[in-house]
């Protein structure tokens, strides 16, 4: 169901989601449309394809939403999460009730061309950072109750997770430090304070504040905030390969591949999330 490389999550973690956007859409009475046009016991066979090129996700949420309306469906994927596909491929085919097919229709393709064009779009970025050690991260820019499988997503187009929630990892911004009173307080409180078990990062604008994150210690790695390609190279150069580095703000693909040029290690996206176009595709009795 999945690229070998990203094993499907197990379908009980993303039922709730899915079961919810199919209550949404049926409402307190069902499918009133196909409840009164199509004869009980219709049986049909549909079939959804891409319209345009890119890169597939959604597969698996939209197999459950077929088979959570109705388990006797017969679903079959042709093209899983993770790969490409280009105008007309088939990427899954369903047969049996037509009235079921016709009420998880709306839900399957809006999970599935939301999460291909994330996917889509994650793998623009990553071919253009070929070559270096860089690799393309995600943020926390999701569509709320969304995250988990717009993270997904981001995985199936060749990119890599950044902290899922406030509680996986230490990520000390600007206003932390602002408030904290500096870059050596708040490293000293992690130092005391934090569980062994627990990664560190921490944001600068400056290279005077890499090198007094450099000097205190207690960092595991550096974001390095809003900084031009020349910076962040001199960034690179400074660091000398102690802490791993990640570029961010306003990544524009155009920009990417020499921002990947500097050496950094990580460059996180937000528009991977929160500026993904919704990836054509349609369902075809």
């Amino acid at each position: 169901m999945s690229h070998p490389s990203h094993p499907p999550l197990p379908d009980v973690i993303l039922e709730p989601l899915v079961r919810h956007a199919l209550m949404e859409d049926l409402g307190s009475h069902g499918d009133l449309t196909t409840r009164t046009v199509i004869p009980p016991g219709t049986r049909y066979g549909a079939s959804l394809r891409a319209r345009e090129a890119g890169t597939v996700s959604g597969m698996q949420i939209a197999r459950l939403a077929f088979r959570l309306v109705d388990p006797a469906l017969d679903v079959q994927v042709h093209r899983p999460d993770g790969t490409t596909v280009s105008p007309g491929d088939v990427l899954m085919e369903i047969a049996g009730d037509a009235a079921a097919i016709l009420s998880a229709e709306r839900v399957a393709l809006n999970f599935a061309g939301r999460l291909s064009g994330i996917a889509t779009l994650t793998a623009a970025f990553v071919a253009e950072t070929a070559g270096t050690r860089a690799r393309i991260t995600c943020t926390r820019k999701t569509t709320p109750g969304l995250r988990l499988v717009e993270k997904q997503a981001v995985l199936h187009g060749g990119g890599h997770n950044h902290r899922f929630s406030l509680s996986d990892a230490i990520l000390i911004k600007d206003n932390h430090i602002a408030a904290a009173g500096g870059i050596p307080a708040v490293l000293a409180a992690v130092r005391t304070q934090a569980s062994h078990m627990v990664r560190v990062e921490i944001e600068v604008d400056r290279l005077d504040q890499l090198e007094e994150v450099l000097a205190e210690g207690g960092a595991d790695v550096v974001l390095l905030d809003n900084m031009d390609s020349a910076t962040l190279a001199e960034a690179v150069a400074l660091n000398a390969g102690r802490l791993v580095l990640e570029a961010s703000g306003n990544m524009a693909l155009p920009r990417v591949a020499e921002v990947a040029a500097t050496g950094v290690d990580y460059i996180s996206v937000g528009a991977l999330t929160h500026s993904a176009t919704v990836l054509d595709l349609g369902l075809d009795f």
